[in-house]
């Protein structure tokens, strides 16, 4: 299949794209991206003896899908092997404007402030503390 051509498909399937980041700061990062985005912290474990390393977490985007990530240079695993705040991400939401109001309340920068595109999705990009870029919109894919 070429890059132009496209399947269809009779049912959607739920959501199993998980992006895995790493944070400098994982448990602030996550503190933030509950408080500006919505997301829903549902797992955190960290390094015994060591709580300032978060060796593997997941917030979960209320919509489906969401994302695992942890501490960036500790030692061992993904997050080692990741560079913090080279990231970007897209998210669909069902309400853009809104997001956007509570994502940049809470310290988010924007990047690109809220517009309509004209393959019809409404969305904005913003950076959180760690400076990964965070596009939300309407586009669900074709």
């Amino acid at each position: 299949m070429t890059a132009t051509e496209k399947t269809t498909t009779t049912t959607t399937p739920a959501p199993s794209v998980w992006p895995c980041l790493a944070f400098r700061d994982a448990r602030g990062t996550a503190d933030f991206l509950v408080r500006a985005f919505g997301f829903e912290l549902t797992a955190m474990y960290a390094r015994e003896g060591d709580p300032a390393v978060i060796e593997h977490a997941e917030l979960r985007w209320p919509d489906g899908g969401g994302i695992m990530f942890g501490t960036a240079g500790k030692g061992g695993g993904l997050p080692e092997r990741r560079t913090p705040g080279t990231e970007s991400i897209y998210v669909v939401c069902s309400d853009p404007d809104a997001l956007y109001e509570r994502a940049t309340a809470a310290g988010a920068e924007t990047i690109a402030g809220l517009k309509d595109e004209d393959y019809g999705s409404r969305g904005f990009t913003v950076a959180d503390p760690e400076g990964n870029f965070w596009s939300f919109g309407t586009y669900r894919g074709q």
